[in-house]
């Protein structure tokens, strides 16, 4: 199937804006709990009256400093509980939100800022304001800094933005929003740059108002209901944990909000979310750790023959249901494991929703198999996060699911996808020659490789960008072998090469947690780095191990011939990932490319 579309059950009103929401969930029930909020050890509820008084209040500061409607306003903070209530408070005094990842490098937030011409900067810490200390060209329009947290002069920018429009009335901020159209720019997100400098993604009311609106015309939309609870912790600068929240908040599902991922699994036993929001890195984190601790405790051969149990189970219901023998292990391990990996989560956790990189199938059919079913989604910036999702009502692991209501899915002759609908940005911020260069007649053109099934299901096969041709002619998607082989705990990540090479290989990076554990396993040194063993042959043994699995699952010509084992792992931090977990190829070819020539040199 070459095209394949949903039709939308819903109209969007051309006056709605997303800064209507709170002050309409406060006039429906100012008690309605919208947000919690942690104090200690403990999640208190934040009700949409609060919410409404908070966004009132920094919508007033906002105009006292001077906001003009479409003005935009840069907003550098991590996870937590005033990000969206910034958020909301900069669309009620009419205002365009330009988030940036609170990790972002000096020169990053100096081009955002530069770019954008943002009017009026929100920064989170005295580490931020360090980070700002250091440009120049990205402050030239930027009138006013404000901090989250109280900076040297005991001040916080809620309390600041408060104080500053007390003489502002509400009959202001009403007017500014009612004075607003759903065709109006909401927000200016810059793409992560894999490939390149950022480029600003213009998404208006009407983008974000469209995606959720088809997510709740959706069966998710029957879960994601009044009366459930998530913890989000991925990042608010990216596009997918921002739409969720927006649909949650309408929804009426309380949220919280948590930046601190070293303690995310206890956190997630005193939140009990009802479901998550995640990127597979995390799912294959859960994983991995499970089964290590599993196989340290002596217990690795009940893991791993519950875990094969799990995706049979997934399998089999995929094509008709589990028979007797396969449906009794299944009972078996329900009690042995399954309980146990569930209870983790805080035992309420019913679904995940994972989007923002690809999720390995297998790993899809393990999760359903014991009973989290992960319903993974496809999006881009550009599409206002997901255009496609799984879902209770329609759900095929290995897919990104069917296009969500008023969307549409076309593959071109050379395989690529392009996608048209409610959810699809209009152009880049003053950039009109990229824009053209991705927009034909509506339609965007993602870069991706993927391809539609006679039922409408979407996969997605690869980066067009990212397929190796090698010196033979012959394509190969690095995706499946680079999945595969981050399944082995001692591995984090791997980066598959061989364009225009006469053969395939991949750098691999060891992972903190596995490694430890490898070296007590096998007596080495507990104070040695990866770089002490970068050619020791028992950790070279264990990595061919799973070279070898996932050779398995390709043919012979695309298969890993080399590998070199790299001194680090790779990270946000140095660069070669982005804030979502993904591997920026041209950052590590660049930055290895005396190990990927040595590679092909023997």
């Amino acid at each position: 199937m070459r095209e394949y579309s949903v039709p939308a059950e819903f109209t969007l009103d051309e006056k709605a804006t997303c800064g209507d929401i709170v002050f309409d969930l406060r006039d429906a029930d100012a008690k309605q709990p919208v947000f919690r909020r942690k104090r200690g050890d403990r999640w208190e509820q934040v009700t949409a009256g609060e919410i409404a008084d908070q966004v009132t209040a920094v919508a007033k500061g906002l105009i006292a400093q001077g906001l003009q409607p479409g003005d935009r306003v840069g907003l550098l903070c991590s996870t937590r509980i005033e990000w969206p209530i910034l958020d909301f408070g900069i669309w009620a005094a009419g205002g365009v939100t330009v988030p940036i990842y609170d990790s972002s490098s000096s020169g990053q937030v100096d081009w955002i800022l530069e770019d954008s011409d943002a009017t009026v900067l929100v920064i989170e810490n005295q580490a931020h304001r360090e980070v700002i200390d250091q440009i120049s060209d990205g402050l030239r329009s930027v009138t006013k800094v404000y901090q989250v947290d109280a900076g040297d002069d005991g001040q916080n920018a809620l309390d600041e933005l408060t104080a500053q429009g007390a003489d502002v009335s509400d009959d202001e901020v009403t007017g500014r929003r009612r004075n607003q159209s759903s065709s109006d720019p909401a927000t200016l997100i810059y793409t992560s740059g894999t490939t390149g400098r950022p480029k600003g993604v213009e998404l208006t009311h009407a983008n974000l108002l469209g995606e959720t609106a088809a997510v709740k015309q959706s069966s998710l939309g029957d879960f994601i209901s009044d009366g459930r609870r998530t913890l989000m912790f991925l990042p608010m600068a990216h596009v997918l944990a921002r739409a969720i929240t927006i649909v949650c908040v309408q929804s009426k599902v309380e949220v919280g909000f948590t930046s601190d991922i070293p303690q995310l699994v206890p956190e997630f036993g005193r939140f009990a979310p009802d479901f998550i929001l995640s990127v597979p890195r995390v799912f294959e984190k859960v994983y991995n750790t499970a089964r290590q601790r599993a196989h340290d405790d002596g217990k690795g051969k009940i893991f791993d023959a519950a875990a094969e149990v799990a995706m049979d189970y997934s399998r089999a219901e995929e094509k008709g249901g589990a028979g007797l023998l396969l449906r009794a292990k299944h009972t078996l391990f329900e009690k042995l494991v399954y309980t146990k990996l569930r209870a983790a989560l805080g035992g309420r956790c019913e679904l995940a929703i994972s989007g923002g990189a690809p999720l390995a199938e297998w790993l899809g059919h393990f999760f359903r198999g014991v009973g989290l079913p992960i319903y993974e989604g496809y999006g881009l910036t550009e599409t206002t996060a997901a255009v496609a999702v799984n879902t209770p009502a329609e759900y095929r692991v290995g897919t990104v699911g069917k296009p969500l209501p008023g969307n549409s899915a076309r593959i071109d002759e050379d395989g690529e996808l392009c996608l048209k609908g409610n959810v699809v940005f209009g152009g880049y911020w003053h950039n009109e020659d990229a824009t053209k260069e991705s927009v034909t007649d509506g339609w965007f053109h993602t870069g991706d490789i993927g391809s539609i099934d006679e039922d409408g299901y979407l996969r997605i096969t690869g980066r067009k960008k990212e397929i190796i041709v090698t010196a033979g002619g012959k394509n190969v998607s690095p995706s499946g072998l680079e999945d595969s082989l981050r399944t082995n705990p001692l591995i984090s990540q791997a980066m598959v090469v061989g364009d225009q090479k006469p053969f395939i290989a991949a750098l691999i990076t060891i992972d903190p947690d596995g490694f430890d554990d490898w070296k007590s396993n096998h007596g080495k040194d507990s104070s040695a780095s990866v770089s002490d063993f970068v050619d020791d042959e028992d950790l070279r043994k264990e990595v061919q191990a799973a070279v070898t699995e996932a050779n398995k699952t390709v043919s012979h010509a695309e298969s890993i011939k080399k590998f070199r084992i790299l001194p680090a792992d790779f990270s946000e931090e140095t660069g070669e990932m982005t804030p979502t977990m993904k591997v920026k190829r041209n950052v590590v070819v660049d930055k290895y490319s005396d190990d990927i020539e040595a590679i092909y040199a023997k």
